[in-house]
């Protein structure tokens, strides 16, 4: 699987939410509105998005083979943790 475009959103933390993703799956198979959330224990998961429907809630895409999810994951996480350490740099002056 070739993961690649991978864009990061940042938003303002809530309730755990602080950025949402997409990437293009193998040069044909768009994903986007991917979820990163903190965990209490600390680290990084992802959420797919989903269709309210009445009181159910619809899965639109989301992994379903276990390796895969975590290559996808990990791409993810390592794409945030780099525009984050990029994103703080931007805030610091030539001095600090």
């Amino acid at each position: 699987m070739i993961i690649n475009e991978v864009e990061i959103t940042p938003v303002k933390p809530n309730n755990g939410l602080i950025a949402f993703a997409s990437c293009v799956i193998d040069e044909w198979l768009y994903l986007g509105s991917i979820g990163i959330y903190t965990k209490l224990e600390g680290g990084y998961r992802l959420t797919f998005p989903t269709k309210k429907l009445a009181n159910t809630s619809i899965n639109i895409y989301h992994p379903i083979n276990r390796d895969k999810s975590q290559e996808l994951e990990q791409v993810i996480i390592n794409k945030y943790e780099k525009v984050m350490s990029n994103n703080n740099d931007r805030y610091h002056s030539v001095s600090d």
